[in-house]
């Protein structure tokens, strides 16, 4: 039987296949409604949006395949089963060219019926919850921070969705900027918990003495100015999701109450005597070495363990310069989209030079203020250039930062480090020029020939 609700229209010109067909269905939990002609069936099409169009293909007047049609161009999300006692190769072919989802033939077995159905239902259901999760990561996550298509970019995309489908616990770690909460809410949003709440507390951000009410919650009374008892964020998050952003900062009372919430699953609100059972899945963040904080004494070893079942490290933007152009674009897209009259903004070679050879100690957040405040002061220019960009940008090197080599006690392989130094120098300026490389050569100082040869050799 459905799991839910499920309209069917049925269109059979043989009375009592019809019947006995339709009756057969009701009793599995189907509402159907069943018609005689394509005529009608479409005239049901017309008032009432079906979930299942089941018809036949010969059919007096409109066939199966005009129904199907019309079907298809008002509801393409409905599933349509066509049956036919004239079942040959072309017809079934010609079918799902058309859209039908499966074609049966006559005389078939009503069991066959049902599970043709409910393989298809299950697959339009599939469809759509992975079309809404994919257009969820990519508007609303990919969009808005965890944008790229480096190596290291693809790498932490795929970890992403593998980890979301876990119920553990999450440690992310990166420097500030970096997009800790953007991979956070990715996790939960592409998780089973994703109908729940995600809810996020930033553990640096709330004085001490506060913190503790702001996780566990309080009673009335527990404390002076407690007037009423108030839920914390870990009963807010149940059955959902809580970021702790900074955890590393948490004082030490804190971390073992946190330890025990991780181990047994409940806790007490501050001034009570009650425990709460919680179910919620916990994602930490820190922009510091936490198993440096445990050498040094400030920080549990046991709750790292607990809270490092796994890692997750966002590179900074400096490791993944490739991807700057592309964040460029994002982030002028994004800023201008609500303009009216709408802009189409580019930015100059040079401005765009000057941003992949900047260091970006702020990370993505830098760079997003940055073109923020491009776009402001070009006002209705309709292009980025150098003067445009903070003066920190402007002030800095065009060409790339200088790197310190330090040689290892064991020695390198130079060879190697040259190679893997020039690979990362080839993809920047063809990621700089947007894959022309004839503009990638003159930024390297190279024949095209000789980029090409490269570019054939290292990548």
């Amino acid at each position: 039987m459905p799991e839910e609700e499920t309209h069917l229209l049925l269109v059979e010109d043989e009375a009592l296949l019809r019947e006995a067909t339709a009756e057969r269905l009701a009793e599995h939990g189907y509402r159907v409604v069943q018609v005689e002609s394509g005529e009608a069936a479409v005239e049901q099409l017309t008032n009432f949006a079906f979930d299942v169009l089941l018809t036949d293909l010969r059919l007096p007047g409109i066939d199966g395949t005009e129904v199907l049609a019309a079907a298809l161009e008002r509801y393409p999300e409905i599933v349509c089963i066509v049956v036919t006692g004239f079942g040959t190769v072309k017809d079934a072919v010609e079918a799902i060219k058309r859209g039908a989802a499966e074609f049966i033939t006559k005389p078939f077995q009503f069991d066959q019926l049902l599970h043709v159905l409910a393989a298809a239902l299950e697959q339009r259901r599939l469809r759509s919850e992975n079309a809404y999760l994919r257009s969820q990561l990519e508007e609303r996550y990919r969009f808005e921070g965890l944008v790229g298509r480096s190596a290291l970019m693809r790498e932490l995309f795929e970890l992403l969705e593998t980890v979301a489908a876990s119920a553990s616990t999450v440690l992310v770690s990166g420097e500030t900027g970096t997009g800790k909460e953007l991979a956070a809410r990715a996790i939960h949003h592409n998780s089973p918990r994703r109908a729940h709440r995600f809810v996020a507390l930033n553990c640096s951000a709330v004085p001490e003495t506060l913190l503790e009410t702001e996780l566990f919650g309080h009673v009335r009374g527990a404390f002076t100015g407690a007037v009423a008892t108030r839920q914390g964020k870990l009963e807010t998050a149940h059955q959902g999701t809580l970021f702790l952003d900074e955890v590393g900062t948490m004082s030490a009372g804190l971390q073992a109450k946190l330890l025990r919430v991780l181990q047994e699953r409940e806790l007490e609100r501050l001034g009570d005597t009650r425990t709460i059972k919680i179910d919620v899945r916990i994602i930490a963040a820190t922009n510091t070495d936490l198993s440096q904080l445990v050498s040094e004494g400030r920080f549990r070893e046991d709750l790292f363990y607990r809270l490092n079942v796994i890692p997750i490290f966002l590179p900074p933007l400096r490791e993944r310069r490739e991807d700057i152009p592309l964040l460029v674009q994002h982030f002028v897209h994004r800023l201008t989209r609500e303009h009216v009259p709408p802009r189409k903004i580019t930015v100059t070679q040079e401005a765009m030079r000057r941003m992949m050879a900047y260091t970006w100690p702020g990370n993505i957040r830098q760079l997003e203020n940055a073109v923020e405040r491009a776009l402001a002061l070009g006002r209705d220019r309709t292009q980025i250039d150098l003067h445009d960009l903070p003066p920190e940008l402007q002030n800095a090197p065009a060409g790339a930062q200088p790197v310190t080599v330090v040689l290892p006690e064991g020695g390198l392989d130079l060879p190697a480090h040259i190679a893997d130094t020039e690979r990362q120098l080839i993809r920047q300026a063809l990621a700089a020029t947007e894959g022309n490389k004839q503009q990638a050569a003159r930024l390297l100082g190279l024949k095209r020939t000789t980029l090409v040869e490269k570019a054939r050799r290292l990548l």
